[in-house]
């Protein structure tokens, strides 16, 4: 098997294996992270109905994956979630280790008032 499927079949284990563990609901709905190359997607999702509550995108900010997009999307959705009147979520991390960007993501939040 060629280096590039075994990156990707360990990568969707992990990411199986940390879903496997959390689900979202109305009272404490799950906030995915969704990294690619150049941007960075959250969602706060509903599992028990299956639909989204808020987003935000790094599309239209500066292009890159570093702390500081990172920052302003946990504000961006900061915001967004009090608007919602939620106060507390599931953090779903994904595949993705819990440094860096993500990490900033999660920390941004707990400041603005999140519970993560």
């Amino acid at each position: 098997m060629k280096d590039i499927q075994k990156k990707h079949k360990k990568a969707k284990r992990r990411g199986a294996r940390v879903r496997a563990k959390i689900t979202g609901t109305i009272i404490r709905p799950r906030l995915s992270v969704n990294k690619s190359n150049a941007y960075i997607q959250l969602q706060v999702i509903d599992d028990d109905k299956g639909v989204t509550l808020v987003s935000a995108s790094s599309r239209g900010m500066k292009k890159g994956l570093g702390i500081d997009v990172a920052k302003k999307l946990g504000v961006d959705i900061a915001t967004k979630l009090k608007e919602q009147k939620i106060e507390t979520v599931v953090f779903d991390k994904g595949a993705y280790k819990f440094h860096g960007s993500v990490k900033a993501i999660a920390d941004t939040l707990r400041e603005n008032g999140i519970k993560v």
